[in-house]
């Protein structure tokens, strides 16, 4: 499975912030399920998902204060890459739960 996640350290907390499709963000369900799978993907890294709404603009779901911060940054200035990772668990391959988008 290859994700778009920025990995970064902020104020001495390893983030994670991985891009999934916006309807991941409303779904409570899925929101959990990817939140959880990415955790372990990610270990050590405290999770954020973010998502493109219609209008481009980016909105996450995570830990209260880290997604205060994200909001206050473009997060086109994130240091998004692409990661190919065994599928994590609870995320099955060829999920829509990954998106790509333009940096």
């Amino acid at each position: 499975m290859t994700v778009e996640a920025a990995l970064f350290r902020e104020q001495g907390v390893n983030v994670a912030v991985v891009a999934v499709k916006n309807h991941v963000i409303d779904n409570l369900s899925e929101r959990a399920r990817a939140h959880r799978a990415f955790g372990v993907a990610f270990p050590g890294y405290l999770v954020v998902l973010m998502g493109l709404d219609h209008s481009g603009r980016a909105r996450y779901f995570g830990r209260p204060d880290v997604t205060r911060f994200l909001s206050s940054v473009s997060f086109r200035a994130l240091p998004f890459k692409r990661y190919h990772l065994n599928c994590p668990t609870g995320v099955p391959s060829g999920t829509s739960v990954i998106t790509a988008f333009s940096t």
